[in-house]
């Protein structure tokens, strides 16, 4: 069952303890290759980013309802509304959406929302933290962890003490890196339902998709236990399932150039039982043959 769709507000702003349950969102531009969009004025950002904020609210409520389609229009138009270059709130609003298409078991639209929340997310991780800078905040705490588990181990307790006390996160930087961390977690669903979707609606393409979504997020160390073993189960069963559809629509595929052929080489007494592949076992190519019947 997909997750619930997310609230968001601004990720630059702190988030007050009535709101845990809900996804803050970013205030800065975007850029999409070397050219910055123009911002509204603030007042004018402000007042479409509340009316968006509202018509999530209602979506909200109408998904909670099982209002599936009801829901759809709602996010669409708070989508509509919100500026177009604040590509955290739209990214929240059509992974939102994915997960109604996937309430309705509407595979494709599924897929297409969920692309369009990560290639958002894409533009704005570029954008604010450069690939290997964003790289480097997702695997830094990990590393971090670990080198201070070893030190742990092998400096005595006096030692420990007498050493510089590790320097404090400023403002700054826990800002920016919660920022990071809003972006990883939608991420993460919006990868886990389009992952679905492709997964549900078969094909050698979209099962492929939906390994290679798999593994980006079995990569991720921000997910919640159960996505894991969700994550795990598929990446076992897609394999088998991927070569399959493969087979079968290479075979469809010679099957169509067959008839094909046959339809060409018909006029001149021929078909393509006239012609035979052999492989040469030394260079492991293949030549033709021709053969009467």
């Amino acid at each position: 069952m997909p997750p619930e769709p997310e609230n968001a507000q601004k990720l630059n702003e702190p988030r007050p303890d009535s709101s845990k349950d809900t996804d803050e969102q970013e205030d800065g531009s975007e850029v999409e290759e070397l050219a910055t969009p123009s911002r509204l004025p603030p007042e004018e950002e402000e007042t479409l980013l509340r009316e968006s904020n509202d018509y999530k609210s209602v979506a909200n409520t109408l998904f909670s309802s099982a209002k599936y389609e009801n829901a759809i229009n709602k996010y669409e138009e708070a989508a509509a509304i919100c500026p177009h270059y604040l590509e955290y709130e739209l990214a929240v609003l059509k992974s939102n959406i994915a997960a109604c298409h996937l309430k309705l078991e509407q595979w494709k639209e599924a897929i297409k929302s969920a692309t369009e929340s990560l290639d958002g997310l894409g533009r704005l991780e570029k954008a604010q933290f450069g690939e290997k800078q964003a790289e480097g905040e997702e695997k830094g705490q990990v590393k971090e962890d670990a080198d201070n588990d070893v030190v742990e181990e092998i400096v005595s307790s006096g030692a420990q003490k007498s050493a510089p006390a590790a320097r404090e996160e400023t403002a700054a930087e826990a800002a920016r890196r919660k920022r990071y961390e809003n972006m990883l977690r939608i991420k993460a669903k919006a990868l886990m339902r389009r992952a679905r979707a492709r997964s549900e609606l078969g094909g050698w393409s979209n099962l492929s998709g939906a390994e290679e979504d798999y593994k980006a997020l079995s990569s991720m160390t921000n997910l919640s236990l159960a996505d894991r073993r969700i994550v795990q189960a598929q990446l076992r069963t897609l394999p088998p399932r991927t070569k399959a559809a493969q087979e079968k629509e290479m075979a469809e595929m010679w099957g169509q150039l067959k008839d094909l052929g046959n339809g060409i080489l018909k006029p001149f007494g021929l078909s393509t039982d006239n012609f035979k592949m052999v492989k040469d076992e030394k260079s492991g190519g293949y030549s033709m043959k021709f053969q009467n019947n």
